[in-house]
């Protein structure tokens, strides 16, 4: 199974579609087009997401174990 993030798309008056993932603050982004938003909402994601690896990694202390995670989805019950 795999891990899956909750996109939210909101036209605007103006044309343009407000993108979001609902699950991570700060992941926004605008595209003029739904396939667009989609791809913009792609780089806001792998953006912040690598600004938050860079800056808890970049506050690791002296001896820390630092590796690769993949989380595990938990099943049903």
């Amino acid at each position: 199974m795999k891990l899956e993030l909750t996109a939210v798309y909101e036209p605007q008056p103006d044309g343009w579609i407000a993108a979001s993932i609902a699950e991570i603050p700060g992941v926004f982004t605008q595209g003029k087009t739904m396939e667009e938003a989609r791809e913009m909402l792609a780089d806001a994601l792998h953006l912040v997401l690598e600004t938050n690896r860079d800056l808890g990694v970049g506050g690791a202390g002296p001896g820390a174990i630092v590796e690769r995670f993949e989380p595990p989805v938990p099943t049903a019950p």
